[in-house]
């Protein structure tokens, strides 16, 4: 978690550098929802992949993106209260790959989503505090996209779960 602190900090002051390299972007799922699918699988819940991208290659950094996915796919188990069923889908878009990461979990308020990508911002949920954590892996998130030239973008419903769009660009950033 301090790792985490030190790294929002460095994205914030414009000092983290980019190992940006070419990556399959459907590869990097399969191996984040194997990653993913132990956690999962002991509480009998499944993730369902739809890897439709046909230009799956984007120009990124693969660490980071590799943690992004797996955050994604940890909140989407973590705020499901019922058994996971989470799906995974990649789509082509113009400006580079989509990525979906949804949920049937516990869903986010109108009011809660437009601040759950601050730093430090954490969904009220009553007296739970079964979940833990510090309110940064979506600002995390947000930033790595970012600094991509991507997009990420939530779409939720209290009781019904969430829905993560990433869209991440092709081309090299200049």
């Amino acid at each position: 978690q301090v790792e985490k602190v030190l790294q929002m900090a460095r994205f914030e002051k414009n000092e983290v550098e980019l190992k940006n390299e070419e990556v399959n972007i459907n590869e990097l799922i399969q191996t984040a929802v194997e990653n993913a699918q132990l956690k999962v699988s002991e509480r009998g819940g499944s993730i369902s992949l739809d890897l439709s991208s046909k230009n799956p290659i984007i120009f990124a950094d693969k660490t980071h993106i590799s943690n992004i996915l797996a955050n994604l796919l940890d909140n989407a188990e973590k705020y499901t209260k019922e058994t996971p069923r989470i799906e995974v889908k990649t789509t082509d878009e113009k400006e580079g790959v989509q990525i979906m990461i949804k949920d049937n979990g516990v869903g986010i308020s109108k009011e809660d989503l437009k601040n759950i990508f601050e730093k430090f911002y954490r969904v009220h949920t009553g007296n739970l505090h079964d979940v833990k954590g510090f309110g940064l892996g979506l600002s995390y998130v947000k930033s790595i996209v970012d600094v991509h030239g991507g997009r990420v973008f939530v779409k939720s419903e209290i009781g019904k779960g969430s829905a993560f769009y990433v869209t991440l660009p092709y081309k090299k950033l200049k």
